[in-house]
């Protein structure tokens, strides 16, 4: 499932944004957020979950742990605790190595 970028301009996700992002329901990140303490979106004057980008990256490593990776709770908690850097997503990878390409196109071309 392709992943749509981000917005930029936004410095606040819904939850229902959230959820659709990462195909998941609203219930699961709230879960996710009660197992995984560094997981800390802000809250409204209604008490909605405000999610930030970071927090976004956060639960796209929680995810890629226990969907793709098969850890339980237990050991996803773990290894993010024993992880001294982030998991890099696969979209700021894919976007390093267009960068790369692109300079190596230019040198080449000259």
């Amino acid at each position: 499932m392709a992943r749509a970028k981000l917005d930029n301009l936004k410095l606040y996700y819904s939850i229902g944004e959230v959820a659709e992002r990462l195909g998941v329901n609203a219930s699961q990140l709230r879960f996710w957020e009660s197992e995984f303490k560094h997981i800390k979106p802000n809250k409204n004057s209604r008490g909605e979950r405000r999610f930030t980008k970071d927090n976004i990256r956060q639960l796209e490593e929680v995810e890629y742990l226990l969907k793709e990776r098969g850890f339980t709770i237990e050991g996803a908690r773990k290894e993010i605790t024993q992880a001294k850097k982030p998991v890099v997503g696969k979209e700021e990878v894919i976007n390093r190595l267009k960068m790369v390409r692109e300079r190596l196109e230019k040198i080449i071309s000259n």
